[in-house]
């Protein structure tokens, strides 16, 4: 792995990370309180391991866009994020709404949520996997 490509996972994982406390933890706690009979407490939810998912899911992204996507560029890689969120996101919202019992209003969240947090990802490793200056 790149430094460059390092550097694009750190920043990806922490971008990432603070979008998805805004998501879960601000703008849909009012839904996940109405349907907290679907979710561990609080106290029992294993925040380590959802940092190591978030960060494995962030090696990944990269990791795919470094070795796979060509010509390296901002543009590139906001289409990277685009086509991944698209897909990432509908599986996680709706994937999920099929064989759980959320509302259909959280899964489109969901949806649109992972979809904003890939696209970001995307710029982020457009910005910072760029080709050597010659």
């Amino acid at each position: 792995m790149t430094k460059k490509t390092i550097w694009a996972v750190i920043a990806v994982f922490i971008a990432w990370a603070i979008l998805d406390f805004i998501l879960h933890n601000l703008l849909l706690s009012s839904l996940y309180e109405q349907t907290k009979q679907l979710w561990r407490p609080l106290a029992e939810m294993n925040m380590p391991l959802m940092y190591v998912v978030t960060l494995v899911l962030s090696i990944c992204f990269c990791v795919i866009y470094g070795f796979l996507v060509e010509p390296k560029s901002i543009g590139r890689g906001t289409l990277y994020g685009i086509v991944t969120g698209l897909g990432m996101g509908f599986s996680m919202g709706f994937g999920s709404y099929v064989s759980m019992p959320i509302p259909l209003s959280l899964a489109f969240a969901w949806f649109i949520g992972s979809w904003v947090e890939f696209i970001i990802g995307g710029i982020l490793v457009g910005l910072i996997i760029r080709p050597a200056k010659q």
